[in-house]
């Protein structure tokens, strides 16, 4: 290997000290002065920013994800029982009452579906509903309906379903109006 100063001699301003090992650097720091201590001042530099723009993106990255996390759901739910169940059983309605061919169908469906999701990933865990007449008519009416569509996606609802529906559909309203 030859002398790091004849390499500097050669090469007066290095890019990188990966020429020479650290202590044969701080012998040429005392030969050149300047130029290595101005490379290890870049270097430090370069570290500095890389970390803090590592400690930006992951700030930024907690803050979008943060609040994206707490933004109201695109169905509408809200996080009060009483009135996500009405937007749920509005939304139930409206698909049911629409004709098969409609056009307005296949978006009012999955919304519906969305919707269902929401609120069933929202309130399941809650013992405190669990003892509701709403909540326990409420899950009825929508394991009813998704066992309909995980069995028959392609075909339309029954008359007889449609009809154990809207009953249970009134009997979820009249509870919610009772407070039960």
């Amino acid at each position: 290997m030859e002398d790091p100063v004849v390499a500097l001699k050669l090469n007066p301003y290095p890019r990188s000290s990966a020429l020479c090992p650290l202590p044969s650097t701080i012998a040429i720091g005392f030969a050149l002065g300047w130029t290595v201590i101005l490379e290890f001042s870049i270097f430090t530099l370069q570290i500095m920013f890389k970390r803090l723009w590592s400690q930006l993106f992951a700030l930024i990255l907690v803050v979008v994800v943060g609040l994206v996390g707490c933004s109201p759901s695109p169905g509408g739910l809200v996080g009060n029982y009483r009135q996500d169940t009405l937007t749920v059983l509005n939304s139930m309605k409206s698909v049911l009452e629409l004709p098969e061919d409609s056009p307005d169908r296949p978006a009012a469906q999955s919304l519906a579906r969305q919707n269902i999701n929401d609120f069933a990933s929202r309130y399941r865990q809650d013992p405190a509903l669990t003892k509701l007449s709403s909540f326990t008519s409420m899950r009825t009416a929508l394991n009813s309906l998704a066992a309909h569509y995980a069995s028959y996606p392609n075909r339309p609802l029954p008359e007889k379903l449609k009809a154990s529906l809207e009953q249970k559909f009134k009997q979820i309203e009249l509870a919610l109006q009772r407070g039960a």
